[in-house]
């Protein structure tokens, strides 16, 4: 199946340059974003406007409700699912987003990992980043070498399938490592500071489009809005059932929370979640270097204007 992937950190434009590419080729966008997945907090995951998901069909993009948990198994079968759709329309599938365990899964496919197991995980979500990072080292040392130690999402999952198949979780790595052919990727990155400059601010555009507001009803529906006599501490084992932890880990969700129960202020808030922005960045930077055989790499920063990156990657499709 032909399709063109167009990836890369936070901020850096891929929303603007894929839909002026899939205006032109013909082609619908399917998500590959582990937040913007989620119908709600469109502020505070940047999700594309309204009148760009008019202009071009998008699909995976504010599908799943809050209240469910969304695992790469479930992004693989319901992005293949879009993606045959499109191609039968006789349309280009390009799939873009920031989530390189997604990407990779669409590139590589997924080991014969066992799925969620309810009892298993509801133990793990409620467990602290520093107990699961010291139970994962322990049951699988190699893989804590490379995995994101600071992403609990990838902790618990890793941890899940150490408990439930006695493998390390590693030991599936293997069939990830080969090189798939005939994949049309880029990865758009940019210089640090002017990506740096464009996560800063893009926050504060965030606050001025009212983020805070969509985070407070979020909890206010969930009943976890905070109140003088009870105000709501966001501590990942205190989270209701009716947002998913992987929801809930939207970047800036817990530290608006914060500004909102009154343990912070508002500068203190936008400052946190620009740094938190900044460092989920540099995460996604690192990922998508690995993948350096599979995608072209486009520094937007040292490009003359938009439209030669536009016709750069018109030119491998077309």
């Amino acid at each position: 199946m032909k399709a063109l992937y167009i990836a890369g950190p936070t901020a850096v434009g891929k929303t603007s340059i894929a839909l002026q590419v899939a205006t032109r080729c013909n082609g619908e966008i399917i998500g590959a974003d582990a937040f913007q997945v989620y119908d709600g907090l469109d502020v505070l995951t940047a999700k594309p406007s309204a009148k760009e998901r008019r202009q071009v069909p998008h699909h995976l993009i504010g599908t799943v409700p809050l209240s469910q948990s969304f695992d790469v198994a479930q992004y693989l079968e319901a992005a293949k699912h879009y993606a045959k759709e499109v191609t039968a329309r006789g349309k280009l599938p390009i799939f873009t987003g920031g989530t390189g365990l997604y990407i990779r899964a669409l590139t590589h496919g997924l080991s014969d990992l066992p799925k969620a197991d309810a009892a298993i995980r509801a133990e793990l979500d409620s467990a602290s980043l520093e107990d699961l990072q010291a139970r994962y080292t322990a049951l699988d040392p190699e893989g804590a070498t490379f995995i994101d130690l600071k992403n609990k999402r990838r902790l618990v999952r890793a941890i899940e399938v150490c408990l439930l198949t006695g493998k390390p979780f590693s030991s599936f790595r293997d069939e990830w490592k080969a090189i798939p052919e005939s994949i049309t990727g880029y990865y758009l990155t940019r210089d640090r500071d002017d990506l740096y400059a464009r996560i800063n601010e893009r926050v504060h555009a965030m606050f001025h489009q009212g983020v805070v507001e969509e985070v407070r009803t979020t909890l206010a529906t969930h009943d976890l809005s905070p109140t003088a006599s009870s105000p709501f501490r966001p501590q990942p084992s205190a989270l209701s059932p009716q947002i998913s932890p992987t929801a809930a880990q939207a970047i800036g969700f817990k530290e608006i929370q914060a500004l909102i129960a009154g343990e912070i202020s508002e500068a203190e808030c936008i400052a946190r979640v620009q740094q938190a922005t900044r460092r989920y960045a540099k995460r996604q930077e690192t990922w998508f270097r690995k993948e350096a055989a599979l995608f072209r790499e486009i520094n937007l920063s040292t490009q003359p204007d938009t439209e030669s990156v536009i016709q750069l990657i018109l030119s491998s499709i077309l």
